[in-house]
């Protein structure tokens, strides 16, 4: 019997220029609900602001069982690093893909930060990962998770 919720093959590819238009589509189709709920969905606005972020350097296009099926950005800024576009295609959500994501992103001695929707369900995933609230305003919950050691300084004072 297969477990649809463990794909077999879960990992991350490079971005590249031609992958942005299904990424603004695939935005537009997890960010609607959420959207239309805070007032604030407009489909050409949604696909739009992806295309004007998008940077194929910082980009990673999550891969189950050799199908593109999400995203994922990180980018660096002040000592932080960012999680960004961090989409997943409805097929796959609620499988276990974007907790082998972070899993895989999160395992580096930076500080990592994210925004996420207010109400969205994707708040708790973060949360499983160590995410803490920062801030918040009507739309967005800002999101921080520590550096998980500070300078190879054990965390018993060793």
């Amino acid at each position: 019997m297969t477990d649809r919720r463990a794909p077999a093959e879960v990992r991350t590819r490079p971005a590249v220029d031609d992958d942005a238009e299904w990424i603004a589509d695939l935005r537009a189709i997890v960010l609607r609900s959420d959207l239309t709920r805070l007032g604030r969905y407009d489909d050409a606005r949604v696909r739009q602001r992806f295309r004007d972020a998008f940077a194929s350097e910082e980009t990673r296009v999550i891969v189950v069982d050799g199908q593109d099926i999400g995203s994922v950005a990180l980018r660096d800024e002040g000592g932080s690093r960012w999680l960004e576009h961090f989409y997943i295609a409805p097929s796959h959500q609620g499988r276990g893909v974007g907790g082998r994501i972070l899993t895989m992103l999160l395992d580096d001695d930076v500080t990592h930060r994210l925004n996420v929707l207010q109400g969205s369900p994707a708040r708790a995933l973060y949360e499983r990962h160590g995410f803490v609230l920062e801030r918040q305003d009507e739309v967005d919950v800002f999101m921080l998770r520590e550096r998980t050691s500070t300078d190879g300084v054990a965390s018993d004072g060793r």
